[in-house]
Order: C-alpha cells, then structure tokens, then sequence
C-alpha cells in the first residue's frame, strides 16, 4: 500500500480556481519535502483543498494538479490526463489532417502544469517547467509511448527554470531532426540545433492564413528563425522572399527548409535595426512584411523596456511597408498583454506617420488551449494589418 502524502497547509483562506499557489501563502513543513514531491493541500481551516506539487525553492510553492480527493496521482492519472490531450487534438481539432506536428500538451491548459510537449511527426519534444514534472519524467514518458508508439524523445528544461525550481537536467541526447508537414509545407525541426523546440507550431494557423496573401507579392520575413513565414508565402507564389535573422544556425535550417519545398528565399545574416534602417533610406519596399521577434522578457520589471523595444521594431517595419501593403505582427512574451500590445501598435503607426488598418488580431492554434482561470498561458498576440497610406 502506498504511503500516505506529505501534508502542507496554507496560511490563509483560498478560494481561486487557479492552479498555483504561491511562497507568501504557504506555511513551511517542519519536515520540507523535496522539490516536486506530490503532496496534499490542506487550508488553513483545515479543509482539504486538492493534490500536487510541492517546491519549498519556487516562488510557486504548489501546482494544484488534482481536486478530488477520490483520485490519486500516479502513473495512471498521467496516462489518463495525457490521453484526454491528445484526443483533443485529433479527435476534436482533427490536426492529424493538416499536420504532423501539433502541441501535445500545454501546460496548465491540459491539466498538467509545468509541463510542454510538442510533436514532430515521431520526435516528442518534452519541456519541463516545473521539479514536479521533472521528478515523474519517466511516469510521462511511459503515458507519451502509450499514445505514440515507437516515437523519439527529445527532453529539456531552460537554464532559469532549472534554477527557480531547484532541479538539475543537462537535457537528453541530441535527436535527431523530424520532417515534418504542414497544410502541404515540409519543414525540418531540429530541438538540438535550433532555438527551443526547433520550429514553432504555434504559428501553424497564422502561416497557413497569411501565406494565402502572398501571391506575386515582395514579402519580407523580419526575425524569420527557421523560415517559417518565409518559406510559406515562397510555396504559395510569392514573387520575391527575404528572411532577415541574426542568428545564422537557424538561418542555416531556413535554407534547407527552402530547398525542402523547392523554393529558394533569400535569407540574410543581420540585426533587422540597422538593415530596416538601411532599407527605408534605400527606398526599399515590400506588399507584405512579417515580424515576429524572440522573447522580449521574462521579467515583470522589463516589461517597459520590452514595448519600448516593440515600439521601435514595429516603427522601423512599417517604413518599408507599401502603401496598401500588408504587415503581421507578434508578441510572444506572455507578460505583455494584447491590449498593450495593441497600444504599442498604435504609437507605432503615429511616429512612423502611418495609418493603419487592422484586419485580424489572432493568437496560437487551438492545440494551446488556456483555461479562464489561467490566463498566463494565452502568450502569443498575432496581428494582421494593412498599412494604408
């Protein structure tokens, strides 16, 4: 019979839905579990308030994985929950038929916080966020193969995450790279040689739209990394593609994705503030310009000196943008909102001394759901816009 759960109690009254609880809210163990240990939640009234993890290192002390006290977390409710991730995404979204690579799971959206799969065709890329997650690895991996069968593993966890949460993880072996496809696009994701994952199948939807705008047009890809946006409009007749990236591992990748498809995009080694700079004063100009930049900052101080940066990026795009042309752009830093996103949009417009039109503000595909209650997973801000005059 299975030992009874550490218990941890909680110093004041909660009553969110949301499932983490944090440092200042929770009373310390005499004894401290180690972190990521399961525990069970008890308020301070002495109710029985769920099932999770426990990290006496994090600023999230405890992820509430489980509200029924009937239900025990083990190897089999990972089995269940990873189940019901992927039924979502094939039976429900139906992904299979224009993809071979979707998320799995997302996190706190999927009932499993601290935890990011991604699929590219048979290479499961596994991202830990949390000790807990990293701590049952091998009760995830066995719930993955279940569902995926004879599938790769490709494991890894950020070096800041490592050190929030208190755990040590070099990564896993290099995989080797997936081919993938997408609404007929090939791309090759490489985790072990590109950023994060190796290409970002959040935009999945996004490219597909955009790219239908592409025909005949001059496109230019700002911070393109492995060519997505790019290589798309080129495969849906656009008449001349350039990818800008500073980073020229990833634009290596860009290339071969380009030959993949048949398509050769011109991509260019260069921080894009200076090169747009260049290409405004040169008269340069393009129908359709695309900009979607890294990770502006994972702090909540920086968030100022992010839009700012958003501010400048964006201004410097639109000055090369045709009349009438179309421009995209994104955000992917969580800790900006869409509404100051959307604010930012505006003050660049008006030092750029362009109007703009908006015609779609979108976000990630449907396989990164978020929930009501946690809306920290609603990270990406896409915006589709035409530039008037």
């Amino acid at each position: 019979m299975n030992a009874p759960l550490p218990e941890i109690r909680l110093r004041n009254t909660w009553t969110s839905r949301h499932p983490w609880i944090f440092q200042k809210l929770v009373e310390k163990p005499v004894q401290r579990p180690k972190p990521g240990s399961l525990v069970e939640i008890v308020g301070n009234d002495g109710v029985w308030i769920g099932r999770g993890f426990y990290n006496g290192h994090s600023r999230i002390s405890l992820r509430i994985l489980e509200r029924d006290p009937d239900i025990a977390i083990d190897a089999d409710w990972f089995a269940a929950k990873i189940a019901a991730a992927v039924h979502l995404r094939r039976e429900v979204l139906k992904l299979d038929a224009v993809s071979d690579a979707w998320r799995v799971v997302h996190s706190e959206g999927d009932g499993l916080s601290g935890l990011v799969v991604d699929r590219y065709g048979d290479l499961l890329v596994v991202e830990y966020f949390s000790a807990g997650m990293f701590r049952y690895r091998e009760w995830i991996y066995a719930a993955l193969r279940e569902q995926f069968p004879g599938c790769r593993f490709h494991a890894f966890a950020d070096e800041h995450v490592q050190k929030q949460e208190s755990f040590d993880f070099r990564g896993s072996e290099p995989a080797a790279p997936a081919i993938i496809t997408e609404y007929g696009v090939k791309f090759r994701a490489d985790p072990a040689g590109a950023h994060k994952t190796g290409f970002f199948a959040d935009q999945r939807d996004n490219r597909e739209w955009l790219s239908h705008q592409c025909a005949g047009k001059r496109v230019l890809d700002l911070c393109c990394n492995t060519g997505g946006f790019g290589v798309y409009a080129a495969v849906r007749g656009a008449s001349e593609v350039v990818g800008i990236d500073i980073d020229d591992a990833v634009l290596e990748i860009a290339r071969g994705n380009g030959k993949l498809n048949n398509v050769r995009p011109r991509f260019v080694q260069a921080d894009i503030f200076p090169w747009l700079r260049d290409a405004a004063n040169a008269g340069e100009q393009f129908d359709v310009v695309i900009l979607d930049p890294a990770k502006m900052t994972r702090d909540r101080e920086q968030v100022i000196p992010a839009l700012k940066k958003y501010l400048d990026m964006n201004k410097l795009a639109m000055g090369v943008v045709k009349p009438g042309g179309l421009f995209a752009t994104f955000s992917c830093t969580g800790l900006v909102s869409e509404e100051q996103f959307l604010d930012m949009l505006r003050r660049a417009a008006f030092y750029a001394g362009r109007t703009v039109q908006v015609l779609k503000v979108a976000g990630a595909g449907a396989d990164h759901p978020w929930l009501t209650d946690v809306q920290e997973s609603r990270y990406l801000k896409a915006v589709f816009c035409r530039v008037v005059d």
